[in-house]
């Protein structure tokens, strides 16, 4: 992320450590089951999530729903899906102790200090007291957990990351779908010889290939690896460490990414592998209407396959853990938690799942079946029936662990080292120092 926006968001988490609660009574965040009235009004959730998508669709309707025997309740949705910029305006009205009656925010440092001034209202205990805290996937709400275990973001998803693949390009290169992530550099060098971009990403956005550090960390040491490194207490000199980053150079070498990709966009990186330019493409099942339906192109619909997160020799975690989120998760207020606030809440939860699940999605809870749409490829339902094996562990995306510097830094870093402008002692040193530095001002 630019820097002009790294140091606003550390000014503003300077400035929520400094600020009292202020602005009236607390509500406290383990108070669930407010007494009083229901009385009618305007409430907002502030939302990073696409405009014309899913999640706010359905709690449009819900909100419209509930105003029936409620009038003069309405949601007002206040929507920046600009991820980087939604983070700006969280974090400033936070500072301000402005925040709506709901929120979105990832399980990030800066969350967990909100949750600590109890600025949030325990969302574990909330879906306990709604007698819906059952029905939630597991790996939905670890995905949203603190590291002390603790859960106050609600999630509306629940996605799966695979490695897309086009099976004609590898066999016109000669090569098969990696087994191992040691395998893809040179898969990448076999499809650049055949003229085949071997992998499309969005390098504009940095989260995609932020993932790629994750990777073999996860399969190496598992997920404690990220929990130990975002706190200063491992480092990218650690042997897991030094393998994603020689890993991530070896790509860079064989060059794995289309070319100008730090320039290039989401949907640059997708119509690279629907127009059958590129060979491979790291994305979540949000895509399932792109890639496994008849919306695809039909120049490579039959070719088009997926595979999880290859494994690597010993590795630490199975074939079936691999990215697994929930997507950005909802914060309730503990401030402007009310009688109202919990019987809307009561209500959308309840009902929320099946109207997600029916629009093809995979719902955060098990309660519900997703349609497979008319329109699907068997790889559609293949794709869902994965979530229902799942293991225990799941890699966490890297931009949701570490603080706002050290992630900013990373993310520059990781383009330099994959174009090979900087070598990987000169990444490690650099990373390991920007740690040593930050972290502390975080975890403490």
């Amino acid at each position: 992320m630019k820097k002009l926006f790294r140091t606003a968001a550390v000014a503003a988490v300077t400035a929520l450590a400094l600020a009292g609660c202020g602005g009236g009574g607390v509500s406290s965040p383990s108070n669930v089951t407010p007494t009083g009235e229901i009385k009618a009004r305007e409430i907002s959730w502030l939302l990073s999530r696409p405009a014309d998508g899913a999640v706010i669709n359905i709690m449009k309707k819900l909100a419209e729903d509930y105003a029936k025997d409620h009038p003069g309740f309405s949601l007002n949705l206040i929507t920046t899906p600009d991820r980087p910029s939604y983070i700006q305006k969280l974090e400033t009205l936070a500072a301000a102790n402005k925040l709506p009656e709901l929120f979105d925010t990832d399980a990030t440092p800066f969350a967990q200090q909100l949750a600590k001034q109890g600025k949030m209202v325990d969302a574990e205990k909330l879906l306990k007291t709604l007698n819906v805290y059952d029905n939630y996937r597991p790996a939905a709400l670890d995905y949203q957990r603190f590291d002390d275990r603790s859960l106050y973001m609600i999630p509306f998803q629940f996605e799966l990351e695979f490695f897309w693949y086009n099976k004609a390009l590898l066999q016109k290169a000669g090569v098969a779908a990696p087994k191992s992530l040691d395998d893809i550099p040179a898969m990448c060098t076999s499809l650049r010889k055949a003229g085949i971009t071997p992998i499309a990403i969005d390098g504009q956005d940095q989260w995609p290939l932020e993932r790629y550090v994750a990777y073999q960390p996860f399969r190496e040491a598992g997920p404690d690896f990220i929990q130990k490194l975002k706190k200063g207490e491992a480092k990218f000199s650690d042997p897991a460490g030094q393998k994603s980053v020689e890993w991530l150079a070896a790509l860079g070498k064989a060059k794995c990414f289309q070319d100008g990709f730090s320039s290039q966009g989401y949907s640059d990186a997708q119509n690279q592998f629907t127009s059958g330019k590129a060979a491979m493409y790291n994305i979540g099942t949000w895509e399932l209407p792109s890639l496994a339906t008849d919306k695809l192109n039909p120049a490579v619909r039959g070719d088009i396959d997926f595979i999880t997160l290859p494994t690597t020799e010993g590795s630490a975690t199975a074939a079936n853990e691999f990215v697994s989120p929930s997507g950005i998760g909802m914060a309730v207020n503990a401030k402007t938690y009310d009688p109202l606030v919990s019987d809307f809440l009561k209500f959308a939860l309840g009902k929320y799942p099946a109207e997600y699940a029916a629009t093809g999605a995979l719902s955060p809870t098990t309660d519900v079946k997703t349609a497979i749409p008319a329109n699907a490829t068997p790889l559609y339902k293949k794709a869902v029936e994965k979530a229902e094996d799942l293991g225990d562990q799941q890699a966490m995306p890297w931009d949701t662990q570490l603080d706002p510097t050290t992630n900013g830094r990373l993310q520059q870093e990781l383009v330099l080292l994959v174009q090979g402008n900087i070598t990987p002692e000169q990444f490690t040193n650099t990373m390991d120092s920007t740690v040593a530095q930050n972290a502390p001002k975080f975890f403490k």
